[in-house]
């Protein structure tokens, strides 16, 4: 499939940070949050996404204080997270250390009580009665009509209003593919004129999305995992769905990797209840493969716990998050070797034969001179294999130490074990 889209230059090697603000901290602000930056920072985070940070509607409010993406008004600040003035003070703060920030954008629906539903009743679709439509049984939102050419204008120049107000580098389009592919574009046209070279990311896996998206989820292999965990599968139904993501998605898309988020963990279930022991394995695997890792508030810590949507449930800190360095030493991989960069078409992925190609998932990544040796155990039983066709000195990212592989090389894995090794000659 050919290469649809061009992607702003500094995100070929990024990574994105999911923040849920309410539940990041005790206040809940955008102040407290502030307080994180340099952490995350080095821990090598450089995209922010922000669930959304406009005020959530009362009327039908589910729980004590509602669903982020029931909203109120398009260019306001939810007052639960703080001030506008706040918010413009984190991005500017943020900028400064280096990060890029995008906002969730709820194109699709609105909250019951939007400011829209008075002013522009033309906005919105209606049912046979005559009310309001409540898509997908969410009847906490109103469902807007994209037929309505001024309610597509309107939209765009919410838009507008947070890339001229809060100078945001993008936007992380919720359920994106309810949306049609026109408004998109025409969106994005638009607003490149304010500020060009925006991140677009979209909740979806539509491949013809990335005419105008940098980003789409990968729900499938995220679904494929768990099931594969659950029934103790081999490796090919894996390697089988990325070979179809290869094929079906444009050369140069970038592919979202991630084990939570912000709706996996609140109705699914934690990483640690779909996952178990393999979650790290898993990550290592979304920051090394032809795609952008994603991580979800709290997972640096672990998490293992399920946060409330509706209601207040903060994270529970503590003084040291234990996969902060595992995270940094990926992240920080990926910023470095050009053999991990995404949607870049110079990068080679070539899977790799072993002796146990039912339970090992061996790939190189090479780009020129750089490259990335990955290995993944996908078994929790220790297994010795053999390592077919690759020579080089390569250098193990994690503990240090180098091995020198030959044409055929045996080595030992631990059960959910891993191995990420640079090539350094």
């Amino acid at each position: 499939m050919p290469a649809l889209n061009s992607h702003p230059a500094w995100s070929f090697n990024s990574n994105i940070y999911e923040v849920n603000v309410r539940q990041y901290t005790t206040e809940g602000t955008f102040v407290a949050f502030e307080k994180h930056l340099p952490r995350l920072q080095q821990m090598g985070v450089e995209i922010l996404w922000f669930m959304p940070v406009t005020p959530i509607s009362a009327k039908d409010r589910k729980g004590s204080l509602g669903s982020y993406y029931a909203v109120q008004n398009y260019t306001e600040i939810n007052p639960e997270f703080g001030s506008l003035k706040d918010f413009n003070t984190l991005v500017e703060t943020a900028h400064s250390l280096g990060f890029k920030v995008i906002i969730d954008w709820v194109a699709n629906h609105t909250g019951n009580d939007n400011i829209w539903i008075d002013l522009h009743p033309d906005f919105f679709v209606y049912d046979g009665s005559n009310q309001i439509v409540h898509p997908h049984g969410w009847d906490d939102v109103s469902k807007l009509n994209f037929e309505n050419n001024d309610m597509q204008d309107a939209m765009i120049e919410s838009m507008k209003f947070w890339i001229t107000t809060a100078d945001i580098d993008g936007f992380r389009c919720d359920m994106a593919h309810l949306v049609p592919l026109e408004f998109w574009r025409k969106a994005k046209d638009e607003l490149d004129k304010s500020k060009p070279h925006l991140f677009w990311l979209a909740e979806c896996e539509e491949a013809d999305y990335h005419q105008v998206f940098d980003a789409t989820y990968t729900w499938q292999w995220m679904h494929k995992t768990e099931q594969f965990l659950k029934h103790n599968e081999d490796v090919d139904g894996l390697v089988n769905l990325l070979i179809y993501y290869d094929q079906h998605f444009p050369k140069d898309a970038f592919r979202v990797y991630f084990t939570s988020n912000h709706d996996e963990n609140s109705w699914n279930g934690t990483e640690y209840e779909k996952y178990g022991d393999a979650v790290k394995l898993l990550s290592v695997f979304g920051c090394t493969w032809n795609g952008i890792p994603m991580i979800y508030s709290g997972q640096e810590l672990p998490n293992y716990k399920r946060l409330k949507f509706f209601d207040k449930d903060k994270i529970e800190w503590t003084d040291k998050c234990q996969l902060h360095d595992f995270y940094k030493t990926l992240l920080g991989l990926r910023k470095t070797n050009t053999s991990l960069h995404a949607g870049d078409t110079n990068v080679v992925t070539s899977k790799l034969s072993t002796s146990r190609d039912d339970k090992i998932f061996s790939y190189l990544r090479s780009n020129k001179e750089d490259a990335v040796l990955v290995v993944l155990n996908f078994s929790p039983r220790a297994i010795n294999f053999g390592l077919r066709n690759i020579r080089g000195v390569f250098k193990n990212v994690f503990s240090k130490e180098y091995l020198n592989v030959n044409v055929n090389s045996n080595l030992h894995v631990e059960g959910w074990g891993y191995y990420v090794f640079e090539r350094v000659e």
